[in-house]
């Protein structure tokens, strides 16, 4: 029954108690066996069926009191959309789902629902949750497929201008929302495509080009312009643009890679994964010498870290033709970051896990690349600030690891540049980040909005669209009223950062 709508099977499902209901498994999803994935760079999952979509939408009881919803945050009316898919009107799931999120076919393969929407359902108390994530993707995919993508409709102009700094989710979505509300909007991206993040950071097999571009389109089609090869802070500043734009919303995410400082980090072969992963996602690495962008093929690669970007930089490193990888984490499996479904990949892809392991120093040859890399064994201390216990290092425990490429994944900072070059732009001296009031997320400077990984360091991809369809509205608060000096909007608690 995973394939075309049974109607017989629909009208059974139509007619069953919650308790029932209850009863029927998550649905798997397909995707491309390990043996044959580590060769390419084709999506893994292949994503439901539409009675496989119908089937898992049925799980759902219509709970009276959703907490799902008050989990994601953009706000989607995630009961409604999925009764809609439920009783097989897929065109009324993504009506509905696009009311709140105008890129579902990005959250529902990247955005960790699990840790969200997913992980309040109130099915996830005894049984699994409803796959809330895979079914977004589902009316997202079903949509594009069958030639039914909608334009959103735009208000009349407003005559009020509005430049946005970033083309990523944050941006992607304030311009959506801005774009509805009548305003002229200007992207302005400081690399040659656009997406951010979702471009340049997540690999093809994760999140694939062709769907980044679909999503974008219909940004485009709204009539907001994109304009490329626009490094604000180098080309223009933030004050330029206030001189030709009534607002402007800063969304330059988290492109500060850091490094940990060991002995041996310049060395040749030894990259950050934002370097990394960008030339083999946006400069498409993978595809030499059709391209001319290589990465120096690798032998034996070492990724440092547990999050997401270590496992989409260890896959890729796998990908690319390496005959070992291994993924080196100072705490635990249990401590690690990643998404689930994300490490249990990279095992399977054969990834090896040196788990309680931290780098000390990085070796080179003559020729001044990495050959070796010195490890120390590590144990779990105290929980830390994080909640995690702290690793602590087993005196002693030191050995040699063979490497040629070692990919540093421990985390990123804000793109210091904008900051840097914005006078009257208020940043947190320790974290680097703009001074942003979260709940209009308005910033020091006059006109001045910000959000995403820019406003609270490196986070989700939902969250910065979050921040994005906040900040449309105070944006629309400010060139309506002229007012800037507001606590926070109507309906909206303060919180201690706003008091």
């Amino acid at each position: 029954m995973s394939g075309q709508l049974d109607q017989q099977e629909m009208a059974r499902l139509q007619g069953i108690k919650n308790k029932e209901r209850m009863k029927i498994p998550r649905q798997d999803m397909p995707e491309q066996p390990a043996a044959e994935r580590r060769k390419n760079f084709i999506e893994v999952p292949h994503g439901y069926a539409e009675m496989t979509a119908v089937i898992e939408a049925n799980r759902c009881i219509q709970c009276k009191k959703p907490a799902c919803r008050a989990g994601c945050p953009v706000g989607i009316d995630i009961p409604a959309f999925i009764a809609r898919v439920a009783a097989g009107d897929f065109e009324g799931g993504i009506r509905k789902m696009k009311e709140t999120n105008m890129l579902p076919a990005i959250c529902g393969r990247v955005c960790p629902q699990e840790e969200q929407c997913e992980k309040v359902c109130i099915l996830a108390k005894t049984k699994q949750p409803v796959a809330i994530g895979r079914l977004e993707r589902f009316v997202a995919d079903w949509e594009r497929e069958q030639g039914k993508v909608e334009i959103p409709a735009v208000g009349p102009p407003s005559g009020k201008s509005v430049g946005v700094v970033g083309s990523g989710p944050a941006g992607l979505t304030v311009a959506i929302d801005l774009r509805r509300a009548g305003h002229e909007v200007v992207i302005y991206e400081a690399l040659h495509a656009p997406g951010g993040v979702l471009i340049y950071g997540i690999p093809e097999f994760r999140l694939p080009k062709r769907i980044v571009h679909s999503e974008v389109e219909v940004v485009r089609r709204m009539g907001v312009e994109i304009r490329y090869n626009q490094v604000i802070g180098k080309i223009e500043t933030v004050a330029d643009l206030l001189g030709r734009h009534d607002a402007v919303f800063l969304g330059t995410g988290a492109g500060l890679p850091w490094f940990m400082g060991l002995p041996g980090e310049n060395l040749g072969g030894v990259y950050s994964a934002n370097e990394y992963l960008t030339r083999s996602n946006l400069m498409r690495a993978y595809d030499f010498p059709r391209v001319d962008t290589p990465i120096a093929k690798s032998r034996k690669v070492a990724v440092i870290g547990g999050g997401n970007v270590a496992m989409d930089s260890a896959r890729t490193a796998v990908r690319l033709g390496a005959e070992e990888v291994y993924l080196v984490y100072r705490r635990s499996e249990v401590e690690m970051p990643g998404r689930n479904e994300e490490i249990e990949h990279a095992k399977e892809e054969g990834v090896i896990m040196k788990i309680l392991h931290n780098p000390i120093r990085y070796l080179g040859d003559e020729k001044g690349r990495v050959r070796q890399m010195e490890c120390i064994r590590m144990e779990l201390g105290e929980p830390d600030a994080s909640g995690r216990r702290r690793p602590i290092p087993v005196a002693g425990s030191e050995f040699i690891l063979e490497v040629d490429t070692v990919v540093v994944a421990i985390g990123n900072g804000p793109n210091p540049l904008v900051p840097q070059t914005t006078e009257g732009l208020a940043v947190d001296a320790r974290r680097g980040t703009i001074k942003t009031n979260l709940n209009t997320m308005r910033t020091s400077k006059l006109g001045v909005f910000a959000g995403g990984d820019i406003a609270i360091g490196a986070a989700t991809v939902i969250l910065a669209m979050g921040h994005g369809r906040q900040a449309a509205r105070s944006i629309n608060h400010y060139l309506e009223t002229g007012k800037w000096e507001i606590e926070f909007l109507p309906g909206q608690e303060p919180t201690e950062e706003t008091r």
